[in-house]
């Protein structure tokens, strides 16, 4: 009877890619600038983890009043007030209308394309959010202080778009070596 022995197997895993973290500041009319989208252009990349995404209404405000989530995010909306309120968005990117809810009801949305969308609350006029669907995992939205970071980047050339509400869109060109700011600058 012959034996036949075991050889260990060297399994190789692909390694985890981390990238660089992109830092920067956001400025209209030389002051710090907070809700300002930041995104780099990279179609392709890996698909992010779900995450939990929720606007909620409390107060009688969206809160946050700037999103930014990947295309193909579900966004839920809660309804933490105690009166009824109808969130929708009628041009632009995605166009929804989730009809009247009370408080403790959550609705989600799916953002399957990029692109921006205005929402609004039929019942309260002055009630006004957005999101910014993108095609990329690198994105962020400036905090008060008008500053973002952008986790996990690979190094390579970009480009990058801002938005922010009442602005116009800007678009240039970066190169992310790991050690780089983006100073994105609005007259």
């Amino acid at each position: 009877m012959r034996r036949f022995g075991l050889l260990p197997v060297l399994c190789l895993a692909a390694a985890p890619v981390y990238g660089a973290e992109l830092t920067g500041s956001v400025q209209v009319s030389g002051r710090p600038a907070q809700h300002a989208v930041v995104w780099l252009a990279a179609s392709g990349a890996p698909a992010a983890p779900a995450q939990k995404v929720v606007i909620d209404q409390r107060n009688l405000a969206f809160m946050p009043h700037v999103l930014a989530v990947r295309v193909g995010t579900t966004v839920d909306f809660p309804n933490n007030d105690k009166v009824f309120h109808n969130v929708f968005s009628f041009r632009d990117g995605k166009k929804f209308d989730l009809g009247m809810y009370p408080k403790g009801v959550t609705k989600p949305i799916v953002f399957d394309k990029p692109g921006l969308a205005r929402l609004f609350c039929n019942i309260h006029p002055n009630m006004a959010a957005y999101v910014m669907a993108v095609e990329s995992p690198y994105f962020a939205v400036s905090d008060e202080n008008g500053t973002f970071t952008i986790s996990g980047v690979p190094p390579g050339t970009y480009t990058y778009h801002a938005w922010r509400p009442g602005g116009q869109a800007l678009t240039g060109s970066i190169a992310v070596d790991g050690d780089n700011s983006l100073e994105i600058r609005w007259p």
